[in-house]
């Protein structure tokens, strides 16, 4: 099944209007005329059954025949992370996270962050094109860039579980520790949190774990931290 993705569609909507590059795709490359069927999701759970009324290139429409909705995973997955000095590193880290599994993404400005802004824009691109790879129906959230200051007391539901490399902080095997099914990590920069983010952060009760054995750059502590959250929810 190939899935396409139209955000402003829901529950109560009858026609699928494409846009100019999409419809090109739609006609001129997949080749499908009026009468063939697309898959298409909005990206907040729902699965569209659309069959093909115009096969115009430039405007292909659709009309929805059959809708499903499917409930989100079991586990909500929030992860705060520093964004890398290459974007190109980052934008990995979304895309396999979306791939393996996760809710919320909040890009966080730390004191040894080496990038303080991100392609906001790009970075959704990138989520939609692994939510529809991965053929899922549940569009990721991503939050605006943010100072670490501004989210490290924030009463986030759940487990709240920070990662960092200093060995005098005791710390914890993060796949240890999960009871609950709500959980927020921190993911810091390449230079890691700054011993006064690690201190805040534990005054504000944040659990402090290990990711492994390893020095892990920024965008793998990410996806570790994802798989090991997901494995924990998997049947």
């Amino acid at each position: 099944m190939q899935l396409f993705y139209q955000e402003h569609i829901d529950n109560k909507s009858i026609n699928v209007h494409f846009e100019r590059d999409e419809s090109k795709h739609i006609v001129k490359v997949l080749r499908k005329k009026a009468g063939d069927t697309l898959h298409v999701t909005n990206g907040k759970g729902w699965l569209f059954t659309v069959e093909i009324i115009s096969d115009n290139h430039n405007k292909c429409v659709g009309v929805i025949t059959e809708k499903k909705y499917q409930e989100p995973q079991q586990l909500y997955l929030h992860v705060l992370i520093a964004p890398t000095k290459m974007n190109d590193r980052m934008e990995w880290f979304l895309e396999k996270a979306t791939e393996i599994g996760i809710s919320e993404i909040t890009p966080i400005i730390c004191d040894h962050s080496e990038r303080k802004t991100i392609k906001t824009d790009r970075f959704e691109r990138v989520l939609q094109s692994a939510m529809k790879q991965s053929l899922q129906f549940h569009l990721p959230k991503l939050n605006a860039l943010t100072p670490f200051s501004e989210v490290i007391g924030q009463n986030f539901e759940g487990q709240k579980f920070v990662a960092h490399c200093e060995d005098d902080k005791k710390r914890l095997p993060m796949q240890n520790e999960i009871t609950s099914n709500r959980l927020t990590i921190l993911i810091g920069p390449e230079g890691d949190f700054s011993l006064e983010e690690i201190q805040q952060a534990l005054d504000y009760n944040w659990l402090p774990v290990t990711l492994g054995n390893t020095r892990l750059r920024t965008e793998t502590a990410g996806i570790v931290a994802t798989t090991i959250a997901n494995l924990k929810f998997t049947d």
